[in-house]
């Protein structure tokens, strides 16, 4: 264990947690509306499917749980987006978030921490969304639109 500037007390190393956020478009409807759900527990407001990876999980794994877990969807993943660290994404702790887009079908049910979940078009995204995903959002709508990925700052 690394040891203080003063070398007479271990310092404890604190890194970011790893988490996955999916962009899950619905491709069994026009457009290719996204799923947002509504958070159960703070912060409070519309936030992409996610959370925690588990010790011992891929990313790739956590994402396809997370999404059944708050959606009820079986997602494909189609491919890792971008990732996302700025130390103030998340107001408990830093974070670092792998961003992935996925597909399903079917209707989504919320579960898990969500309080309630809903099928958005791409222009009608609401204006309280958790965390960056306002960012991680427009990215993806840039994306979407121009086929260009988000620059990286």
């Amino acid at each position: 264990m690394p040891l203080s500037r003063c070398h007479l007390l271990p310092v404890e190393p604190r890194n970011p947690f790893p988490t996955v956020d999916l962009i899950i478009e619905m491709i069994d409807r026009p457009y290719r509306p996204i799923v947002l759900i509504e958070r159960f527990n703070p912060p409070l407001g519309w936030a992409l499917p996610g959370g925690f990876v588990e010790y011992g999980e891929s990313v790739e794994a956590a994402a396809q749980r997370e999404a059944a877990e708050e959606t009820g969807l079986r997602v494909k993943l189609t491919e890792q987006f971008q990732v996302y660290s700025d130390p103030d994404r998340d107001p408990r702790h830093h974070t670092i978030s792998i961003v992935f887009l996925a597909t399903a079908k079917g209707d989504p049910v919320a579960g898990d921490d969500a309080k309630s979940v809903k099928i958005f078009e791409p222009w009608d995204i609401p204006q309280n969304l958790c965390f960056d995903h306002d960012r991680i959002l427009r990215d993806y709508r840039y994306y979407r639109d121009h086929g260009l990925r988000p620059k990286l700052s």
